[in-house]
């Protein structure tokens, strides 16, 4: 990661970017907080927080560090592509593995 020594501040985010990126991050963790504590059940409230626990990803990489298409950051991002289909593929591999050998074992 290179900086440029005349302008220091040319890595980082503006105060508005940190400031909206930390109002998102609140906002994405009340809804699915609110919806638990207040007795919510069901699939709903499943689909609601897998939703913005994405988003809160989201959220993180673009306002905390910075991950965008630009040409720059090519490689970070292929890199971060590549790591969640390696953790996609295990967790889906996984999970067939496990439904495969649930549906044989002798009861």
């Amino acid at each position: 990661m290179s900086h440029d020594v005349t302008n220091p501040g040319a890595a980082h985010g503006s105060f508005k970017q940190y400031t909206i990126g930390f109002i998102l991050s609140i906002l994405l963790t009340i809804i699915p907080f609110g919806m638990v504590m207040s007795g919510m059940t069901g699939g709903v409230v499943i689909a609601t927080i897998a939703i913005t626990a994405i988003a809160q990803v989201l959220v993180q990489l673009v306002f905390f560090m910075h991950l965008n298409g630009s040409e720059e950051q090519r490689w970070d991002t292929i890199a971060f592509i590549y790591t969640v289909l390696t953790i996609a593929i295990l967790l889906i591999g996984s999970i067939w593995v496990m439904n495969y050998l649930h549906a044989n074992m002798m009861i």
